[in-house]
């Protein structure tokens, strides 16, 4: 999937991601990103995976779009 950096907590490890055509905001953490963390920015471009999780779905692979 494809979506944009919403809201990034780097001190915490986590943010949001906006998905394209979706309405509901997707949760990632710092430990599923593919390129380091702390170069992702509110405003970036992605793609990334969704995978199930307990406490819901959660994006996984996340790759900035350059």
């Amino acid at each position: 999937m494809k979506g944009t950096i919403k809201n990034i907590l780097p001190i915490k490890g986590f943010g949001f991601i906006k998905r394209e055509g979706e309405e509901k905001d997707i949760y990632f953490h710092w430990s599923k990103t593919k390129d380091d963390f702390y170069y992702l920015r509110k405003g970036d471009e992605v793609e990334f995976e969704i995978k199930e999780t307990k406490k819901g779905p959660q994006a996984i692979d996340v790759t900035a779009i350059f």
